[in-house]
């Protein structure tokens, strides 16, 4: 899908890619130092029944934006995005930081969501482990900019057997050092809302690989079940953190049965 850039009223100009077409809007959130190709085979699977959106946050891809941010600013990103693409109402995926962005936009405006999937993603702050490794690869990284050891510590967390590593090493050498700078400032500046879940009112479905040693799965399960609308658990053995890349087939099963869950109880969701 071609991509396009999107002024939202944060000033932010959003690249976006978007299939089109009938159907309910599936819209795709990324994770943390990746971008909307990320999603490319839930795209390819759902866009003969969903109009597909994918974008890139602010500090991610080919999105445009001056200074830093948090996560509740990317949130009101993506409501300022379905305002200006006319979707009035939607599905959202969000893969780890994009999960995060989703709940947030949530939270501030349920009437825009028939549900959300949480894919390798949780309610807070990863636990400190007194392990300070990743804080200072990436202060590194933004200092002195990516080698090969600091992808390749990425990938560690992220990727998995059966995703294009070299795909992944090419898009982080390309980054800039500040889109290094403000999409870590955000993660570091996270707030944790698991005592905040019951104010998550749609449907939620959640997703998780069990072999996810950047967001552990026992994170993940806290929030369905601290929402009120738990919509179901799938839980991928052997799945990294990017399972929706190396185990697409099954992500897409699962969000397809929500999507078909959702259908039966919003008559003309998909028209």
């Amino acid at each position: 899908m071609a991509v396009e850039l999107v002024t939202v009223p944060s000033g932010a100009k959003i690249a976006v890619a978007d299939s089109g077409g009938a159907g309910v809007p599936l819209v795709f959130s990324h994770g943390y130092m990746m971008n909307h190709t990320m999603f490319d085979r839930q795209v390819e699977h759902f866009k003969s029944r969903c109009r597909c959106i994918a974008w890139d946050a602010r500090g991610h891809g080919q999105t445009q934006w001056e200074g830093d941010f948090n996560y509740w600013d990317s949130a009101k990103d993506l409501l300022g995005l379905l305002d200006a693409l006319g979707i009035e109402k939607c599905v959202h995926v969000g893969m780890s930081q994009g999960g995060i962005v989703g709940m947030r936009a949530a939270m501030l405006a349920p009437e825009r969501f028939y549900g959300i999937v949480q894919l390798s993603t949780q309610a807070g702050p990863v636990p400190d482990s007194g392990d300070d490794t990743f804080e200072r690869t990436m202060d590194d990284w933004v200092a002195n900019g990516a080698d090969q050891g600091k992808v390749e510590f990425l990938a560690s967390f992220i990727l998995g057997p059966g995703a294009d590593h070299d795909h992944w090493h090419k898009a982080w050498f390309g980054m800039s050092k500040a889109q290094v700078r403000d999409a870590t400032g955000c993660l570091m500046s996270i707030d944790q809302l698991f005592d905040r879940l019951h104010e998550v009112k749609v449907p939620v479905a959640t997703i998780h690989g069990l072999a996810d040693i950047a967001t552990d799965y026992e994170l993940g399960l806290r929030t369905p079940l601290g929402v009120p609308d738990p919509r179901g658990v799938t839980l991928i053995p052997g799945g990294p953190h990017a399972v929706n890349i190396t185990n697409p087939k099954r992500v897409n099963k699962a969000i397809e049965d929500f999507i078909n869950e959702l259908a039966e109880e919003n008559p003309g969701m998909e028209k």
